[in-house]
């Protein structure tokens, strides 16, 4: 049973004016308009994903970093389609803004992943163990700059991983969570914030996590940065940190408004209102992060003269196979229950080891620890 007090309802029980056309023809009230700027948004910034994607996919010349970029790509068009029926079908806001935010998630991992591709492609051999070797102790980023990390040690590397990735797994899971207890009547997401409510404890589950998540990729960012020239790498962030951000907190900003400037009317609750204002916002929002993207992921990068174009298929296959996400986590679970076992080559530096065809190689070196080992294709694929 809902608590009336802590869950008042987000939507008035009167009838919705759910028909854009009326028998005198279009009725343009407010909502209507606001209908009709969603929707046309939301043409554009897919028709500029599509072609940004569609050329991606017919240079598809390096299978390991451009299976990435589509993940991230698809990112405003998923925000823009996502926030216009969210405004169409304002009365099931709740169940499209946690889809919407579960996609966050893939992007934030497969922009790590794509970082880690870039750095590997500056080391000898294509192995970032040979581009982190020579990194020196170093300061954490703010607000945690008193303390220092060796980014030679394999635990930190995958302990940087993993911060990232965990988010792939918790924000999902979140979204789930918060689906049916918005079907039960328990999340509250309009009413006031409360432990008492399932929507508190969503929010701070997710605050925490994709803090984590975007402190990782910071470290990341500032330990490669030299090896990330040339390749856009302050744009390509902002591109994705400049969405999560913008939609987060203009949402917490039409929050609130509401019972302050936004107050309801016969037909829409004040938080029927504020969701609305903030789908609204999102869609047209996405049509200048489309655009861009288009340069900060620019496919001129993976054109080769002369090369036959590649088909859209296995490109746009890659990019939502998720199986590479499945292999990284496993990985990193695997490198810390060997680490509590406490293996040697968790702790101190490689040693070698005899394998089952007895020959002598390294433990897993950084380049595993990173996951590119993983990606490694065959030099026809690139």
């Amino acid at each position: 049973m809902v608590n009336s007090t802590l869950c008042p309802s987000d939507n008035f029980q009167i009838v919705e004016q759910g028909s854009f056309w009326s028998s005198d023809g279009v009725d343009w009230d407010a909502h209507k308009i606001g209908w009709v700027v969603a929707g046309a948004c939301a043409v554009v910034t897919v028709i500029l994903t599509l072609v940004n994607v569609l050329q991606h996919c017919r240079n598809y010349t390096n299978r390991a970093e451009q299976r990435q970029i589509l993940r991230v790509l698809y990112m405003p068009a998923v925000y823009s389609v996502i926030s216009f029926f969210s405004y169409r079908y304002f009365r099931s806001y709740t169940y499209y803004d946690l889809i919407e935010c579960a996609y966050e998630s893939v992007t934030l991992s497969a922009f790590l992943l794509l970082l880690i591709e870039f750095v590997a492609a500056t080391a000898v051999g294509h192995d970032v163990d040979n581009a982190i070797q020579r990194k020196d102790k170093r300061k954490m980023p703010i607000p945690f700059c008193c303390w220092r990390y060796r980014p030679t040690k394999p635990y930190f590397m995958y302990t940087l991983k993993w911060s990232v990735l965990q988010y792939v797994i918790v924000r999902p899971a979140l979204s789930i969570a918060g689906i049916i207890c918005q079907h039960y009547g328990v999340l509250c997401e309009s009413g006031p914030w409360s432990f008492k409510t399932a929507n508190a404890y969503i929010e701070v589950i997710d605050a925490v996590s994709i803090t984590v998540a975007l402190y990782g990729l910071i470290i990341f960012y500032g330990l490669t940065s030299e090896e990330l020239k040339g390749r856009r790498p302050l744009a390509k962030f902002l591109s994705i940190k400049l969405i999560v951000m913008l939609t987060f907190y203009q949402s917490l900003v039409f929050d609130a408004l509401e019972g302050r400037v936004i107050h309801a009317t016969k037909y829409w609750t004040e938080t029927n209102i504020a969701d609305g204002l903030n789908a609204l916002a999102v869609c047209i929002e996405m049509v200048f992060f489309s655009a861009f993207m288009m340069w900060a992921y620019s496919w001129n990068e993976y054109k080769i003269p002369g090369q036959p174009k590649t088909s859209i298929g296995r490109p746009l296959l890659d990019s939502i196979n998720y199986s590479d996400f499945a292999v990284e986590i496993a990985g990193s679970v695997k490198f810390f229950i060997d680490y509590f076992k406490g293996k040697p080559y968790t702790h101190g530096p490689r040693v070698k080891e005899v394998g089952a065809d007895g020959k002598e190689r390294p433990r897993p070196n950084f380049g595993e620890a990173f996951g590119v080992d993983g990606y490694k294709l065959p030099a026809s694929a690139n």
